[in-house]
This record gives structure tokens, sequence and C-alpha cells, in this order.
């Protein structure tokens, strides 16, 4: 496979210089960021490591092809220009997962699918002089994005999306994306040395996220990839090695102070064992507690969390007392600082303060705001 990729990862609206700041870390060169997406550059180890280590991105797709088309016709043949030979096995497994498309002449997905499908056969057959391909091997599944009606094709090396980290089997009814809650964090001056305390941490996703990151486990450690199998571009060397250096960089003995608190005993008790599976269910107190009751001796700590936002209309109602209780136990957290996501439109009105800051951020299809509430910085240790 040559030295030198074009990788593209995909992640929430909004929250692009986040993963490019991770993808940097790494020591990748950034191509390019768009709209939910960066394109950076990378050898094969980059693929697993941008697969196991990137904690904002949704996955990561190998770039096989840029072009215009506003015909089907020029679609077909662009897509039949691709060396498809030199990626795909003849026994591999090949489909477009996925097209979609924005300003462009070419709108239906199903049409650009199967149209994509069909150049990718043809070229084929002429290339391993076959005629019939029983596609029963490893998977490569394609990913098309047409916008202003230049295509951008993508195979996708992930599979699962990679907010799936393999240690949330039990969820709350509102639950956030670990690659969300990992951003949101990463958005926050938060560091180990820094109290945080999830007050409505549900299945536990923001607790576990920055124990994960205290502690240095890399997010995809406990997962497989699709890539994985694709033996004819990655050594399975490539792999075990990204593994390696992501086991070499824990450090699960470190101290820190992180909590989480709902009211639903059953909410905390998944929450519990979610933090067991990630690794991390001893850097964590969980505990069925009220909003009310939350308190702290220590000062210049973090909140960061998801409280309910009332999708429904009978929790509406009680949206306005839920977040002026919250807003009172913040007021007495002497220098604290609060970061919330919620899509509730009165949620500072009843916290009882203006944002210092706030971000507008898509959570799925729901428009949320993160709400920034600033407490002073603590003072310099003395030499």
């Amino acid at each position: 496979m040559n030295n030198k990729l074009e990788l593209i990862a995909p992640c929430h609206f909004g929250l692009e210089a986040v993963l490019k700041r991770e993808i940097q870390d790494l020591g990748y060169e950034i191509a390019q960021v768009e709209d939910g997406r960066v394109t950076f550059y990378g050898d094969e180890k980059a693929i697993c490591r941008a697969n196991i280590f990137l904690r904002t991105a949704e996955r990561i797709l190998l770039k096989v092809g840029y072009f215009k088309a506003e015909t089907f016709d020029e679609l077909f043949e662009n897509t039949k220009a691709i060396p498809w030979e030199t990626l795909i096995p003849k026994d591999g497994k090949f489909w477009v997962a996925k097209a979609a498309s924005v300003k462009s002449k070419l709108f239906s997905p199903s049409d650009i699918q199967s149209i994509m499908k069909k150049a990718m056969v043809e070229r084929m057959k002429v290339h391993y002089h076959m005629k019939w391909f029983e596609e029963n091997g490893a998977s490569y599944p394609i990913r098309v994005f047409l916008m202003k009606d230049m295509v951008t094709v993508g195979i996708d090396t992930s599979g699962v999306s990679l907010h799936k980290r393999g240690y949330r089997q039990l969820s709350s009814k509102a639950p956030i994306t670990e690659t969300l809650a990992a951003a949101l964090i990463m958005l926050t001056p938060w560091s180990r040395e820094r109290i945080l305390v999830d007050p409505f941490c549900g299945s536990g996703t923001f607790p576990i996220e920055a124990a994960m990151m205290a502690a240095n486990i890399a997010p995809g450690m406990n997962r497989s990839f699709l890539a994985e199998d694709w033996t004819n571009l990655i050594s399975r060397h490539a792999w075990y090695e990204a593994v390696d250096e992501a086991n070499d960089l824990i450090e699960d003995d470190v101290e820190v102070d992180i909590q989480g608190y709902d009211l639903d005993a059953d909410v905390v008790k998944a929450a519990r064992q979610n933090a067991q599976d990630a690794g991390v269910d001893h850097m964590i107190h969980f505990q069925q507690r009220d909003v009310r009751d939350l308190r702290h001796p220590k000062k210049y700590g973090f909140i960061i969390t998801n409280p309910p936002y009332g999708e429904r209309l009978e929790e509406k109602q009680a949206l306005a007392s839920l977040y002026s209780e919250f807003g009172e136990s913040f007021r007495n957290l002497d220098s604290w600082s609060a970061y919330m996501i919620t899509s509730y439109e009165d949620a500072e009105r009843y916290f009882g303060r203006t944002a210092d800051k706030n971000r507008k951020i898509y959570n799925g299809m729901i428009k949320t705001y993160f709400y920034q509430f600033l407490g002073p910085k603590p003072p310099k240790p003395k030499e």
C-alpha cells in the first residue's frame, strides 16, 4: 500500500476543530477541514492508529476518489476509472453502503448506489477476468458524498461507528454519544487534576469518557474494525503495533475525582456496569442523588452534563423547576465552572445566569447548545 494515503474522519457538526487538534496530536498532516469532516494524510499505520486513538471521529474512511459528476454517465465512468483491483481482492464483499447528496444534480441515493456498484463490477471483471464475484471475503463498504456535483468516494475502515467503544451495553433514555461526550469535555479546560461532576449522568458517558482520558485509555482498545480483515492492504502487524502502543500509554493508577449522580437507581447501576466494562470503575464515584443535593467541599471544580431536554410533553412541564434547582446548586459551589448541552430553549433563564459562551452543536438531528458558565481560574501553585 502506498505511503501517502488520504483519510477522511467524519465528526459532529461544530466539532471539527476538536478533531483536527486530535489528528495533529497523533502526528498527521491536515489536508482539509469541512463541515462535519476532517481529511488528513497518513500511511497504513495511520488507519490503525486513527481508529484506535481518535476520541471524536465517527469513523475513518480511506479516500479513493474525487471527481465531478453532473450525469449518471459521468458518475459511472469516473467510478470505473478508480483502480478498484488495487483496493479490493477478488473475493472481497463490496457495496455502496451510503450515498449522501447536497446541492448536486444527482440526488437519488439508491440510483447513485446501484450505478457505482455496476461501475465497480465492470472494472473488476476486466482486471480479474471473472464474470461473477462470490463476494464471500472481507467487507469493503463504500461511502459516497456529493457536494455541488463534486463526488468524494471513500472505503469505510471502521465498520460499526467509532462512538461504539464497546463499554455501553446499557443506555439511559436520551444518551449522548461517546464521541460527542469526548469532544465536549475537550472543549472545556478540564484536566485530570481537577474535580469533575455530572449531576445528570445517565448511563455514565461523560464520567467514563473523562476517566478514559485521565488514564490515557485509547477509545478503540476493546473493539474490532473492518479493516483488520483487509490483509491485502494493511498488515496484521500494523494493528498489533497500534494496540501495543495504546497499551503502553495506559496509566490507570492515576488519582482523580470524577463523580456521576442520577435520580434513578437503575440508571446509576447501569452506569457502574458500563464503567466496569470500560475498565475505569475504580476511578469514578457513582451515586443516586438529586441535583438539589449537589454539593462539594472543594473549589474550582467542573460540572459537565447533559440534563433532560423534555422531548416529551409531560417532561417539558418539569423542566423549569429542574433547571432552577440545578442553577441553585451551582450558585452554592464556590468558584466552579459548569458546562451543559441541552436543546431546552429556556435553559439559561431558569438556570438563573447567562452563559459566558455558548456553542451550537447538532446532536443527531436535534439542535442543541453547549452553554459554558465559567468560574475563576485556580491560583497557580506556589513554586
